[in-house]
C-alpha cells in the first residue's frame, strides 16, 4: 500500500490535510504529542490505513535513523510527503537567541530536507516517492515586525523547494503552498485579538480563510491534475499579497 506522510498532523493545517487526505490515501501521521496524533487518527476516514510516526522534528540528529527504521520495520511504501510541521515564535530582534534560530530552522527547513532525503533513498523506499509539498507562508514574500526568524525560515523553504524540484525531476514533483493567516494553534493568539483580526480582514480581498482552503491547494498539487507543475510557490491567502493598499 502507498502512503502519504503528513508532518504536523496533530493540529492546524497538518491535521486538516491528514484527515481530508485519508478519504483518498493511506496516511502516516507525524507529530510530537501521541494523544493528539491519536485524536487525529480517530477523525480520519476508516476507508484507508492510518498509522502514527511519533517524532519531534526539532531533533534532527536522529531523524534519518528513526524514519528509516519506522518505514522498514512497518514495510511501508511512501508515495507522497506533505511537510506541514512548523515552529513560529515571533520576537523582536533584541529578543532573538540561538535556540530560537535552531529550533525554527530545524522544524521548518532541515527536517523537510532530511525527510525528503530518506524517502528518496532506494534502500528505504524504493522508487515510490513521486510528490512533495512543503507548507511555506505568504510572509516569505514580504516583511513584518517580529517575523525575522520565521520569515527567514519560510524563505529558505521556498528556496530549497525550487532546487529540489530541479534535482528530483522528472520522477518527483516538488512545490510549496504559501498560506495566509488561517486560524491554527500557532496563530490562535492572533485570532484572540478581535480588534487585530478585524484590521487584518480588511487587507484580505476575499476575507480570512481557513485550514481547508490550504488542504484544497495541497490536494490539487498531489493529484494528476498538477502533473506539469513543479518548482512553484502556490499562494493561498485570499489576495493578501496582491493588496498593496492593505
Amino acid at each position: 500500500m502507498a502512503y502519504v506522510l503528513v508532518t504536523g498532523a496533530s493540529s492546524g493545517i497538518g491535521q486538516d490535510v491528514a484527515i481530508s487526505l485519508s478519504n483518498e490515501y493511506d496516511i502516516i501521521l507525524n507529530g510530537r504529542d501521541l494523544s493528539r496524533l491519536e485524536d487525529t487518527q480517530h477523525k480520519c476516514s476508516t476507508q484507508h490505513n492510518v498509522v502514527i510516526w511519533q517524532y519531534d522534528l526539532s531533533d534532527i540528529a536522529n531523524l534519518e535513523a528513526d524514519l528509516t527504521s519506522f518505514i522498514l520495520d512497518n514495510g511501508l511504501n511512501v508515495e507522497k510527503f506533505v511537510h506541514c510541521a512548523g515552529y513560529c515564535k515571533n520576537l523582536p530582534l533584541k529578543m532573538i537567541d540561538l535556540n530560537l534560530l535552531i529550533t525554527t530552522f530545524n522544524v521548518n527547513v532541515f527536517a523537510g530536507i532530511l525527510i525528503s532525503k530518506v524517502l528518496s533513498l532506494f534502500r528505504v523506499n524504493k522508487r515510490n516517492l513521486n510528490n512533495i509539498v512543503f507548507i511555506s507562508s505568504n510572509i516569505s514574500g514580504f516583511g513584518a515586525k517580529a517575523h525575522t526568524v520565521y520569515g527567514a525560515s519560510k524563505m529558505a523553504v521556498d528556496g530549497m523547494m525550487k532546487s529540489l524540484a530541479v534535482e528530483m525531476a522528472p520522477r518527483i514533483r516538488v512545490n510549496t503552498v504559501l498560506p495566509g493567516a488561517v486560524k491554527t494553534m500557532m496563530t490562535e493568539h492572533i485570532y484572540a485579538d478581535k480588534e487585530l483580526i478585524n484590521r487584518m480582514a480588511v487587507s484580505y480581498p476575499l476575507g480570512l480563510g481557513n485550514t481547508h482552503d490550504i488542504y484544497n491547494a495541497v490536494s490539487f498539487l498531489l493529484s494528476d491534475k498538477a502533473r506539469w507543475i513543479t518548482g512553484q510557490q502556490i499562494i493561498v491567502d485570499g489576495g493578501r499579497t496582491s493588496n498593496i493598499t492593505g
